[in-house]
């Protein structure tokens, strides 16, 4: 017994050295500006002969207007034509040269993603395909077609899913008229009523230098890194800078709403508005939520609902700002005949983490977890680019990665108690519940399907 507490005495140690090593070689974020003005992130990677690059804009579905769904069909049709390139050119110049291309739609962002070997044979050809279809986007008739036609089948697939009828209910209850209340994968009608013009003005009004950042993780130096930046975004039209998106108004009053589905589990969403990425109690409650339901299943909720009573695998809690106030959000899935003792269990936890806090143990124990596996998560330079492009979005400061642990390590109990109490109304709540309909199946498990973790750090909106 002596030597097996010795083994892991040293293996504990072993540990806490790795991590403090790892902490320490964090690595240092540089900044500039390319020749049309767009802010780049840079970190220098020299391990493996590759680069990240990705392209962010302010043209996430905020700003769809009256045309839910454009952001994401704009997006999603760069890759589909590029000047006198179609598609298939497209795809084999990149496949040519081993190069991976990625775009992204979301609420805030929607993003171009460039991995590539960083040997000019192979850099050179991907970057000039890059910025050729950020710049010069055919929107041909066809591809508008066949791509609108994808973007309808996937919201068929959705209507059919329980989590997905959840979360589109949440948001619009949660946000009303405000954008973020809009379906970013659209609607059927406003998918259909999209016009060529209307995503050519879109491209015209959002892709433009004044609108995007850049952000670089790879084997280059600086001024390679600037070569890099230049080609893929130099070619932008200036532009104007677009205003944020409007202020959040706050909850008028709770509401309950159950939507019948023939599903053996049923989907509860338990939530209300949190904070906006600039808030600085974001990191009080970030800490926070990791004890009350962001660590998976020794989290509190976790605890109350699976371990003690069987209701579900699981059930997950997390804070997802955005550059306007984000939501706050509890998820679990359980039986459909048990769908209301597990929302009041939900319910009474969330309650007595709000007025009591989170227990001191659990909370050292919650930021040894957090600032333990900190430096893991930048491990890889597609971590270390999603970093980074939240970063640059968003506008945090350079030294955000450097002072994440020192942050984290700062924050008191009682600061969390504050800041979860000044953010956090358990009585005022949006609750979506989805299941219980007719005709639903039998169950073959007593309890839901384990829910996701709390999303990662870098998770953008």
């Amino acid at each position: 017994m002596p030597h097996l507490k010795s083994s892991l005495s040293g293996l504990l140690a072993a540990t806490l050295l790795l991590v403090s090593s790892l902490a320490q070689a964090i690595p240092e974020i540089q900044n500039w500006r390319t020749v049309n003005g767009v802010p780049v992130y840079f970190i220098a990677a020299r391990e493996l002969p590759m680069v990240d690059a990705q392209i962010l804009f302010g043209a996430g579905s905020v700003r769809d207007g009256e045309r839910p769904g454009l952001a994401k069909l704009t997006n999603g049709l760069l890759e589909e034509g590029a000047g006198d390139w179609s598609a298939d050119t497209i795809a084999d110049r990149l496949d040519q040269v081993g190069a991976r291309l990625e775009t992204s739609s979301r609420r805030d962002s929607a993003s171009v993603a460039l991995r590539s070997l960083t040997d000019p044979r192979y850099l050179q050809p991907a970057v000039e395909t890059v910025a050729r279809l950020l710049k010069e986007p055919t929107f041909a008739p066809d591809a508008v077609e066949r791509v609108r036609q994808q973007m309808l089948t996937a919201l068929q697939e959705r209507a059919q899913s329980p989590g997905a009828i959840a979360q589109d209910a949440f948001f619009k209850a949660l946000y009303g008229d405000h954008p973020y209340g809009s379906p970013s994968d659209g609607a059927p009608a406003s998918l259909n009523a999209i016009a060529r013009a209307d995503i050519q003005d879109f491209h015209r009004r959002y892709y433009t230098a004044a609108n995007a950042v850049v952000a670089i993780v790879g084997d280059l130096d600086r001024p390679a890194a600037e070569q890099l930046a230049n080609a893929l975004v130099g070619g932008l039209p200036k532009g104007e800078l677009v205003p944020p998106p409007p202020p959040v108004p706050a909850l008028a009053a709770s509401q309950t709403i159950r939507i019948p589905h023939p599903s053996s589990q049923s989907h509860i969403l338990i939530g209300q508005l949190g904070v906006s990425r600039a808030d600085p109690d974001y990191y009080a409650l970030y800490l926070g939520n990791h004890v009350l339901g962001g660590n998976g299943l020794v989290s509190q909720l976790s605890q109350e609902i699976r371990e003690k009573r069987g209701l579900a695998y699981g059930a997950y809690s997390a804070f997802s700002p955005m550059r306007q106030t984000g939501p706050f959000l509890i998820n679990l899935q359980t039986r459909n005949d048990q769908a209301d003792t597990a929302l009041q269990v939900a319910q009474t936890t969330l309650r007595q983490f709000s007025a009591d806090g989170p227990d001191p143990q659990m909370l050292e124990e919650a930021r040894q977890n957090i600032t333990g596996g900190f430096a893991l998560d930048l491990a890889g330079n597609g971590k270390l680019a999603n970093y980074l492009g939240l970063i640059a979005f968003y506008g945090l400061p350079l030294d955000y990665l450097q002072t994440f642990i020192g942050t984290m390590n700062g924050i008191s109990l009682e600061q969390v108690k504050s800041a979860w109490q000044r953010h956090i109304q358990p009585e005022r709540q949006i609750v979506v519940i989805v299941g219980g309909g007719q005709n639903a199946p039998t169950p073959s498990s007593p309890t839901g399907a384990p829910p996701s973790p709390t999303p990662p750090e870098p998770a953008r909106s």
